[in-house]
């Protein structure tokens, strides 16, 4: 495994260049993918993905354009509170999703891996390691999966992402809609994220920087 991925959770990159690294979740929905990734091709910006099994089984082909643009990582098979699970039941989830991301791409989700809901303990953490994976966060959540419903707009995901901006900084977006009003506010956000990251000389990375 990688040295920046060997400690605990990584949350940002370390470099001092201005650049950052979009990370996208997908799990319950995929509503929200293809603009997402016409956005990212059209603009010729890199990404990095972290998708659950059974998504990875029900959206082959969008995992595919994903592993185009960037790194696919593992985030278990269904998206479990994983703190909860035996460690065998962890084990599985891993597994299960690693199985699944490589039939989809041809490629093994490793090194990386998220925890749902950024749950985690020195246990599972220890788990995820010796299962060959580094835990990675996040420097800012854009908190579009929130919705209009949670009180989110597509200005306030913009301004909440440009906002937090450091060298090295990974932001959380998500390619599904949010349940309750149907919002896909991370992939309306994104062309106004790229513009206003490259007006503040800016540019953009993978998570690949941390092999």
């Amino acid at each position: 495994m990688p040295a920046a991925l060997a400690d605990g959770v990584v949350t940002r990159i370390p470099t001092s260049r201005k650049v950052v690294a979009l990370t996208f979740d997908g799990g319950a929905g995929s509503q929200g993918a293809a603009s997402i990734l016409s956005t990212l091709r059209s603009q010729g910006v890199p990404a990095s993905f972290f998708v659950t099994g059974e998504f990875a089984t029900a959206n082959p082909a969008l995992v595919r354009q994903m592993a185009a643009v960037g790194p696919v990582g593992n985030h278990t098979w269904d998206h479990p509170h994983l703190t909860s699970l035996s460690d065998t039941a962890v084990r599985t989830e891993l597994s299960r999703a690693e199985s699944a991301v490589r039939a989809a791409t041809g490629r093994t989700p490793r090194p990386f891996f998220r925890f749902p809901f950024g749950e985690y303990s020195t246990r599972t953490l220890a788990l995820v390691h010796a299962s060959g994976y580094g835990a990675v966060g996040w420097t800012t959540d854009s908190l579009g999966w929130k919705g209009t419903s949670g009180g989110q707009s597509v200005d306030s995901v913009v301004a909440r992402v440009l906002a937090g901006r450091t060298p090295g900084q990974v932001v959380l977006m998500h390619v599904g809609a949010n349940p309750d009003d149907g919002t896909t506010l991370d992939a309306a956000a994104l062309p106004r994220v790229i513009a206003g990251y490259r007006a503040a000389g800016y540019g953009f990375t993978t998570l690949d920087a941390l092999r």
